[in-house]
């Protein structure tokens, strides 16, 4: 498929796929705002079912957990059969499962229904990142993604304050559910009516089908239609190439247990939040759900530094290294800037957290915390992209998969370790693990096209690994 062919996605017209982006975005957004709402409703349920609050946390923790399972089906299955129809097919579900919430009557009901909910609400997560790389080049990919990469993080933090002020107004749990409901059936009317296949191997079969009807002519056939695979085969292939490729590959692996404790720790804030302000310092449900704000003001005033600097510079290289592809590795300076950001950031919280302290003073470091979270979102995120290009779907599931293993156990233990340790000091440890990762973005930038030359899954090729001088041959050093 040629770069001028009208079918090819990357040959769209740029207001067509920024239309593209900004849905993908948004369904991502629908999913990360549902797995949080329950939040400020908890005491609603609690009233409502008699569980514990153990308990409640689980209608978080399932929705999460369904992270895990989702993307081991989403992702190698839209390499199979393309995108869309895994967009349709999940969010169907998605949907009917959210109405399922909204009607429960008991406890079993809503926790089965919020667990299935996630597993089908995975598949934006999944699946939303590999259509960018099927619609935009590598130098405008990263805008896009620096856009996109708003939604995962925008949605659990807003998640808490529009159920908190529901709550404190007095508004029945059951319109939570209902609205979640109203939300993930829009989006699926949209997902029909707008939505196009992006997958090229998958456009490729239609083209072929659509050739083979109208000549007669049996000859014309797409290179994924000529890979069949037996019953038993295709199950593994979906199912075990996620697993495949974070265990064979060293860097993917490092960066996933990195973004993981990253995740793992944005969802834990969903109880240390509550321990500081509202312990601590008197707020209500929905003045608690405010103090995730400053993490989504430094989210986007992340993204505008990415578009304003870092993705033009990122353009610049790309002319530099021309006509070979600008090494993955360049992905890492965003989070070679982010990693000590992000570990400071706990340190600030931790010891600004005494109720005797202005409210502000920990409030405040949520805004490096979401700066530095959504540069090592989209670091991390276009170095998978560029590194493992032909099986992205499946390398962003594996990631997808295990931060979300992470962002549903991070809940379970975090009043625990709140109240045994108190604020300072568990927000100290985990600025310790911080520390301890903050040199990953560092070693891959500097040793990560070596470790690329023994992958069987990321692409390698005969470019060289800094901008060439114009006298120096462009074949003169191999990566």
């Amino acid at each position: 498929m040629g770069p001028n062919d009208p079918d090819n996605p990357k040959s769209w017209s740029k207001a067509y796929r920024w239309y593209i982006t900004m849905f993908s975005a948004t369904l991502v957004l629908n999913a990360t705002f549902a797995s949080s709402a329950p939040t400020g409703v908890i005491p609603q349920l609690i009233e409502k079912f008699g569980f514990s609050v153990e308990v409640a946390k689980l209608t978080i923790s399932l929705f999460v957990v369904g992270y895990c399972v989702g993307p081991l089906l989403w992702g190698p299955l839209s390499e199979q059969f393309g995108r869309k129809p895994v967009f349709i097919g999940s969010f169907f579900a998605y949907t009917a499962f959210q109405l399922g919430c909204a009607l429960s009557q008991n406890t079993a009901s809503i926790l089965v229904f919020r667990f299935l909910g996630g597993t089908f609400a995975a598949a934006p997560l999944a699946n939303s990142g590999a259509v960018m790389s099927d619609i935009w080049d590598a130098e405008t990919r990263g805008t896009a993604l620096a856009l996109f990469a708003l939604a995962p993080f925008a949605g659990p933090t807003l998640g808490p304050t529009v159920s908190g002020f529901m709550g404190v107004a007095g508004v029945s749990w059951r319109w939570v559910f209902w609205l979640l409901t109203l939300f993930a059936g829009t989006c699926l009317v949209f997902i029909v009516l707008t939505l196009p296949e992006t997958y090229a191997p998958v456009i490729l079969i239609k083209r072929a089908q659509r050739l083979r009807k109208e000549t007669g002519d049996t000859r014309y056939w797409a290179p994924l239609e000529r890979n069949k695979m037996a019953l038993s085969q295709r199950i593994s292939h979906v199912l075990g190439r996620p697993f495949v490729l974070l265990f064979r590959e060293p860097m993917l692996f490092v960066m996933t247990l990195y973004m993981s404790f990253v995740y793992g720790v944005m969802y834990l804030l969903f109880e240390a939040f509550p321990i500081v302000f509202a312990d601590g310092h008197g707020f209500n449900l929905g003045e608690s759900g405010l103090t995730f704000i400053p993490i989504f003001v430094g989210s986007v005033f992340a993204v505008l530094v990415y578009l304003f600097y870092f993705n033009p510079r990122y353009a610049r290289l790309m002319k530099e290294f021309a006509p070979h592809p600008v090494p993955p590795e360049y992905r890492m300076e965003v989070c070679m800037l982010a990693s000590p950001i992000y570990t400071i950031s706990f340190f600030w919280f931790a010891w600004t957290s005494y109720p005797s302290v202005s409210y502000w003073a920990p409030l405040m470091a949520g805004f490096p915390m979401g700066f530095a979270i959504i540069f090592l979102f989209l670091g991390l995120i276009n170095y998978a992209i560029d590194a493992y290009l032909f099986v992205a779907a499946s390398a962003l599931s594996a990631m997808t998969v295990a931060r979300s293993t992470f962002g549903a156990g991070f809940p379970l233990f975090a009043s625990q370790m709140y109240e045994k340790l108190n604020p300072r000091w568990a927000t100290t440890l985990l600025g310790f693990i911080a520390l301890l990762m903050t040199p990953i973005p560092f070693i891959l930038r500097i040793y990560g096209h070596k470790i690329r030359r023994h992958s069987k899954f990321a692409p390698t090729n005969t470019g060289p690994t800094s901008p060439p001088k114009p006298t120096e041959k462009p074949n003169q050093t191999i990566v």
